[in-house]
């Protein structure tokens, strides 16, 4: 009994040695979460109170790049996209450009009764400054800069903003109106240019990425597809302008206007330049062919030539047809093709014998059968040389050589 009583004393006092480790050390671990709990509460309580603060650190554009290669993005796989604007994206520019607009009063105000009764008090015409804001990129490394016609019109110094942050004056130093293409000089040397694609070839479902400055808000980039090719300038909505249009879905808007289309390997394959108001994911590019063989010309001459045939013609169909009979007084043997409804005294079509009410089968060798296909054999052929026209007059084919002449500005609407 007493060995027994004496080891269940020790063995007692040994479970209340542990109870009190146990107990201790769960009095450790409490006050330890109390603290760490409290810790917590109070920056909680900070984070609670305090004012929203950027989690970005606003950098001076002089000092920072915008493209520039990221080490996250450096360390791991950056997708199609991201390569195609890391290769561009240095290139693209901010162009703002003022000009100066009459403001006219109406034309009741110069009536001479308010004349009289109101005398020096009658407003007059004043004159008040537009700022505009577009986009561009860079084609030469040697300053020379290419954007759309409606970005600089009627402005003959720009504000020009490099993606490294430098600004510089630049001299407007061509427009061409007919397909809405502008060239700029800068003074600077050894500055990135766009790598340079081709859009013939393209096809719908292609990937597409523009890079400009919508509504104020610097190098954005948006990506969609190609959606159509070969858009004619009436189908877009300007009938004034002779372009075939780029369509795609990559978001467009205004200040997106003269920056680059891109495809997926980065490369330019056409400059921005419309949208549709009524209508969402309906954007229209220049093909970069066509601006820069503009371009050019603009650098050299300062003005860009179009080739002239001197006609204007209608796509025939069976109504077309009799109601042509009927204007023209013609007996027309075809209700398809395009017919000739007015040829220009001293146009290189008259020189060549091209009469009203000739049907045009072919333009270079190809088939045509609307004047919007006759238009685009027409840009592609260069003041000076020969354009073969195969014709059908009242049943008889005859084909005609036409030496392509400059065409005047008074005659460039709606005549081709």
């Amino acid at each position: 009994m007493y060995q027994i009583s004496i080891r269940s004393e020790y063995l007692n006092m040994d479970l209340s040695f542990r109870q009190l480790t146990v107990y201790l050390a769960l009095l450790s671990i409490g006050g330890g979460t109390g603290l760490i709990g409290g810790r917590y509460l109070y920056a909680n309580h900070l984070v609670t109170n305090s004012p929203a603060v950027p989690v970005v650190r606003e950098v001076s554009p002089e000092t920072q790049p915008y493209y520039r290669q990221s080490p996250i993005a450096a360390r791991s796989n950056s997708n199609f996209i991201a390569e195609a604007v890391q290769k561009v994206g240095h290139s693209v520019i901010r162009i703002d450009a003022v000009r100066t607009a009459s403001k006219n009063l109406p034309d009741a105000l110069n009536h001479p009764l308010f004349k009289r009764f109101f005398g020096d008090r009658i407003p007059q015409d004043s004159e008040r400054l537009q700022r505009g804001t577009g986009s561009g990129f860079i084609i030469s490394s040697d300053g020379r800069l290419i954007t759309n016609a409606h970005v600089v019109d009627g402005a003959n110094i720009v504000r020009v903003t490099l993606n490294d942050g430098r600004v510089f004056q630049g001299q407007v130093r061509g427009v061409d109106e007919l397909t809405d293409i502008a060239v700029v000089k800068i003074e600077a040397q050894d500055l990135p240019t766009a790598p340079i694609g081709v859009s013939e070839g393209l096809i719908p479902g292609q990937w597409a990425i523009a890079i400009g400055n919508p509504l104020g808000l610097d190098n954005t980039v948006t990506v969609g597809i190609i959606s159509a090719i070969g858009r004619s300038s009436s189908q877009v909505g300007i009938p004034n302008k002779r372009v075939r249009f780029i369509q795609t879905d990559a978001a467009i808007n205004p200040g997106n206007s003269g920056g680059p289309l891109l495809n997926d390997r980065g490369q330019v394959i056409g400059i921005n330049t419309a949208i549709r108001s009524n209508a969402q994911g309906l954007g229209f590019a220049i093909p970069i062919e066509t601006a820069l063989r503009i371009a050019n010309q603009l650098f050299d001459n300062g003005r860009a030539d179009h080739s002239f045939l001197g006609v204007k013609m209608v796509a025939l169909n069976p109504t077309i047809k009799d109601e042509m009979d009927q204007q023209l007084n013609l007996k027309l043997t075809k209700d398809r093709g395009v017919l000739v409804v007015r040829v220009v005294e001293g146009s290189p079509a008259a020189n060549a014998g091209i009469q009203r009410g000739d049907i045009i089968n072919r333009v270079a060798g190809t088939p045509v059968s609307t004047p919007t296909q006759v238009q685009e054999q027409i840009q592609l052929t260069l003041v000076g040389q020969e354009l073969e026209i195969e014709i059908d007059r009242l049943g008889k084919i005859e084909t005609m050589k036409v030496q392509m002449a400059a065409a005047p500005d008074s005659a460039l609407s709606g005549v081709d």
